[in-house]
């Protein structure tokens, strides 16, 4: 295994685009005796040109160790060990380099075995992934050859394929997630090792999975990501009546046109975050125009809102009850934003007055009806009559933070 060092005249990195915050942990750690580098996602978007979102460290010191030396610094995870380094609002993880087998085909359940860097770069999951910058020589340190394969926009698994999904299967999401962010060349052998252990995605941790595909909806590159896991058969794993709506049904492919809107809106750097409950309904909200129009409208009914009610909590429940199971407010969060886009535009034609309802997520609901109204622009003077209205009245509950029930304490019996 041969250590290249790339200077900074070759791959020209601009360490101005670096996190001041980043250094600063880096030389402190430094300067405490240890081996501290940037690491990963923000080394790899620097070198394709690209905006990093996150600033990961990696370093000799083990997590106590880190916590001694960063007061703003607090330890989390079990499964793997990470210090959390707090600048205000922002978050700098700091991991300790790891070691283990990369050969041994079994999944990995914990991960906290310290090494040394070139063991930590060999148990990461891509080449382009495993790269270590050092501020203050501007070098980069490569061991995986990885700085040749961003310059030849290739993605490479990091030892065999095979192995390394069986180890990790989130691995085989992140593949797609690169491909569709940065439309890089995958290597052969990792396609058909992605072809082969696409069942093994349901062995990893829902949560992990749930995080991924919610990151990638906020990527700027949501369509061409679900699309490729759609293609390459993992949507039917995870979401199993997505894929088969997307497949089997003409209105399926209204769900990537949801899904280009929300790329544009992510592109804009002036945008602000869209919630993740309208990034999910982005996807369910055909689905559910499909059910009420089998259910009622091609029979001549009119459901009311109460009938719309129960069809929208059956829809939540059918996409996420077999592996991944959404957090109970998400999960709420998404059934007023679906039920709501039938008090915007209701599918009776009476003419009633408009009034706001004392629903704490109502203006979520108008905020997916501007997303509706992109795509039918007949829309669009039913959102702003609604945005007015919503904003003509005062919403202190939209930015308060929700309250916790408390419960009536129990009264300790008395011994007689």
């Amino acid at each position: 295994m041969e250590q290249k060092i790339i200077p900074v005249e070759e791959h020209q990195l601009p360490i101005q685009k670096v996190d001041t915050h980043a250094i600063y942990v880096v030389e402190k750690l430094k300067n405490a005796g240890f081996v501290a580098y940037l690491v990963g996602g923000s080394v790899r978007d620097l070198l394709l040109g690209r905006r990093p979102k996150d600033f990961d460290i990696s370093t000799s010191a083990k997590p106590e160790e880190i916590k001694q030396i960063f007061r703003n610094c607090i330890l989390i995870g079990r499964r793997f060990r990470l210090a959390h380094i707090r600048f205000g609002k922002k978050i700098l993880e700091v991991a300790t380099f790891r070691a283990g087998d990369p050969d041994k085909e079994e999944l990995i359940l914990r991960d906290n075995q310290w090494g040394y860097p070139e063991e930590d770069a060999l148990r990461r999951d891509f080449t382009i992934n495993a790269l270590f910058y050092d501020p203050s020589t501007e070098q980069i340190i490569d061991y995986v050859n990885g700085y040749e394969d961003i310059k030849k926009n290739l993605l490479r698994s990091i030892g065999q394929p095979y192995v390394r999904f069986k180890q990790d299967p989130v691995r085989m999401l992140r593949l797609l997630k690169f491909q569709a962010r940065f439309g890089l060349k995958v290597d052969p052998d990792a396609h058909i090792a992605l072809v082969e252990c696409k069942e093994d995605i349901v062995k990893s941790s829902p949560a992990r999975v749930l995080e991924e595909i919610l990151r990638m909806l906020e990527s700027g590159a949501a369509h061409a990501f679900i699309q490729l896991l759609n293609e390459h058969g993992m949507m039917s794993h995870l979401i199993p009546e997505v894929a088969h709506f997307i497949e089997k049904e003409e209105e399926g492919k209204e769900i990537y046109l949801y899904l280009q809107e929300i790329d544009r809106y992510f592109q804009d750097p002036e945008a602000d975050n869209l919630q993740r409950s309208l990034l999910l309904s982005s996807m369910a909200f055909p689905l559910l125009q499909k059910r009420l129009k089998t259910q009622f409208l091609d029979r001549e009914k009119i459901p009311h809102l109460g009938q719309i009610q129960n069809h929208t909590r059956n829809l939540v429940s059918d996409l996420f009850q077999e592996f991944l199971l959404l957090p109970r407010r998400l999960r709420y969060e998404m059934q007023n934003v679906l039920l709501g886009q039938y008090r915007l535009t209701p599918l009776h034609k009476k003419t009633l007055r408009k009034r706001v309802p004392k629903d704490s997520d109502f203006h979520l609901a108008i905020k997916f009806l501007e997303l509706r109204s992109c795509l039918e622009p007949g829309l669009k003077k039913v959102h702003e009559d609604w945005h007015d209205l919503y904003s003509s009245e005062e919403h202190p509950e939209e930015h308060a933070p929700r309250k916790r029930r408390n419960r009536p304490r129990r009264r300790k019996k008395r011994i007689t």
